[in-house]
């Protein structure tokens, strides 16, 4: 099969309103420049402002989705997004070893819809270090972060990067809002701002910049260039109109990526 794009897997809830989740994962995808390819964890049923419920898919269900791409297609980069529990996570984490032990896998830790329903809780740190040793990164907002074990969320970033870089959101940053920082597995702490204040908040936004960080890995760009190319974009995509829905791509042509 001829293909001249790098061929992306995003593993993530199914979004109606196409504003977060896999949809949100595959547009992000192609607009940078890569073929992406979803499964589906969970189904859930929300529009850009409310959240009604969530229905998991079983574990055994995700990796069935897998396996029937895996008959056609090789994954060298896989984001995961909404998944039901860290114990569900961890079992996934390893199946995809299984099939190529050297798969970067880049993890947005969704643990709180953007209209207030709950996923689930952090509560087993040493899980967590354990999943985190198995990635190449992990994308938190601030609040996410703090979940992560102490109540301060560049303390936890840093405290991670002992086991996988770390790229923290800055969205929720009451001080210097927009400030992401980078926190890799060297020891390096990156600042990423935005270079507009004229932004618009968006449904799925976190969803956007991992994915764009994804694309640009799959895409060869080294750690710190994706993460720079991902800010850019993810400001762009919020600079795109004043609604809750944001469009992709806007003013940019795919040669650029």
């Amino acid at each position: 099969m001829f293909n001249t794009r790098p061929i992306v897997l995003s593993i993530a809830g199914f979004d109606p309103s196409a504003g977060a989740g896999v949809l949100a994962d595959v547009k992000t995808f192609e607009a940078n420049g890569v073929y992406g390819m979803g499964v589906v964890s969970a189904l859930t049923y929300q529009n850009d402002i409310a959240f009604e419920k969530v229905e998991w898919l079983t574990l055994s269900q995700i990796i069935e989705q897998i396996e029937v791409l895996q008959k056609r297609f090789s994954f060298e980069y896989i984001k995961i997004g909404l998944i039901e529990n860290l114990e569900i996570l961890f079992q996934l984490i390893r199946f995809l070893k299984s099939k190529n032990e050297q798969v970067k896998i880049i993890f947005d830790p969704i643990l709180k819809a953007s209209a207030g329903y709950e996923f689930y809780n952090i509560k087993n740190q040493n899980l967590l270090e354990d999943i985190c040793s198995q990635l190449y990164i992990i994308t938190p907002n601030i609040p996410e972060a703090l979940q992560l074990g102490t109540h301060y969320a560049e303390k936890n970033s840093e405290h991670l990067s002992r086991f996988c870089n770390v790229y923290l959101k800055g969205g929720h940053n009451e001080e210097k809002k927009g400030r992401d920082i980078l926190f890799t597995t060297g020891g390096k702490q990156i600042e990423f701002l935005s270079e507009s204040t004229n932004i618009f908040p968006k449904h799925g936004s976190g969803c956007v910049l991992s994915s764009a960080i994804t694309a640009g890995l799959a895409k060869g760009l080294d750690l710190e260039d994706a993460c720079a190319k991902a800010k850019k974009y993810i400001t762009d995509f919020l600079m795109s109109n004043e609604s809750l829905l944001g469009y992709h791509a806007i003013g940019q042509e795919l040669h650029e990526f």
